[in-house]
């Protein structure tokens, strides 16, 4: 039997800015439209934040994500996996927020503190359509995206262990792997584990297929096979790592919150163009695709039924 496939869609983030993409999702339609149509070009996971429509600026306010959360569920079975992370000037309260409102069936869960810098981009972006962009920007070159040893742990207590919520952990170098194997040796994470590996944030591990080896060999020595991983390429590395990926065993994440492109210079015009090449690429490896229900097994989520989005969409 061919081995199933995990693709998950990031719809838009926190750290990409209006400027540098027209395509980029910014308001509810935006977000919910796109959402969607990644779902029924087969991504059996979508990975979204919030953004306040009139400018593009990161949100955390449930009632934000209230606008398309609802329309998402009704429309596709996709898992819905909120952040956690935010954006690098939220305060945890305010990035557990969402998915504490819904229940969250899945979330994210950053494993460690890192620089986080997105500031030469400021090198070739000269003009911005909003204000706030280049503040932002240029903030990284001085914040920590925090992720302490003790905000983790509230994470898992509030969300995990309160709401039955399943993680995607978001490893960003080889450190994380080993802070994640210290909860695991405590008790405070169980399988079945699912790793996204992220290469090529600056501040974290390079997009280097070496490392990528190097990511998958010692999550093997931590976890042994009670885990299930994908990868995040960030920007022009997008492609090649998840398809090395693939070829690894791995699952695989695509999505405008990791890269604003579809080839070298051009613009993606939409999450679901991404989904539709990486589904190709696993295709004509003789790969098949992970259904959402097929994911949720192979995750050991608690399903879309126990979180609150029913009711909320009544």
């Amino acid at each position: 039997m061919a081995r199933k496939v995990i693709i998950t869609c990031a719809i838009t983030g926190s750290i990409h800015t209006p400027s540098m993409s027209p395509h980029l999702p910014v308001t509810p339609d935006d977000i919910a439209r796109e959402a969607i149509a990644a779902a029924e070009a087969g991504a059996s996971i979508l990975h979204l934040h919030a953004r306040y429509a009139e400018d593009g600026r990161p949100a955390f306010d449930p009632s934000v994500y209230r606008q398309f959360l609802p329309r998402i569920h009704a429309a596709t079975d996709a898992v819905i996996n909120l952040t956690t992370g935010g954006a690098v000037n939220m305060t945890l309260d305010e990035r557990l927020a969402g998915a504490l409102d819904i229940s969250a069936e899945m979330a994210s869960c950053n494993m460690g503190s890192l620089n986080f810098g997105i500031f030469p981009v400021l090198d070739k972006l000269k003009e911005f359509k909003y204000s706030w962009e280049k503040d932002f920007i240029e903030s990284t070159r001085r914040a920590i995206f925090r992720n302490t040893f003790a905000d983790i742990e509230e994470v898992f207590e509030r969300l995990g262990d309160a709401h039955g919520t399943r993680f995607e952990f978001e490893c960003y170098d080889v450190g994380h792997l080993y802070n994640l194997k210290h909860f695991v040796d405590r008790g405070l994470v169980k399988g079945p584990i699912f790793l996204q590996f992220v290469l090529g944030i600056l501040g974290g591990i390079g997009a280097d297929p070496e490392n990528l080896v190097h990511m998958k060999r010692i999550a093997d020595k931590l976890f042994g096979d009670n885990y299930q991983w994908s990868v995040l390429g960030a920007g022009k590395h997008q492609m090649p790592l998840i398809t090395q990926a693939a070829l690894m065993g791995g699952n695989v994440r695509v999505g405008l919150e990791d890269s604003l492109m579809i080839g070298p210079g051009k613009l993606a015009t939409s999450n679901a163009q991404q989904v539709e090449l990486i589904r190709d690429v696993l295709t004509r490896l003789g790969l098949e695709i992970a259904t959402p229900a097929e994911a949720r097994e192979m995750l050991g989520l608690k399903g879309r039924d126990k979180t609150r989005l029913d009711a909320i969409s009544q």
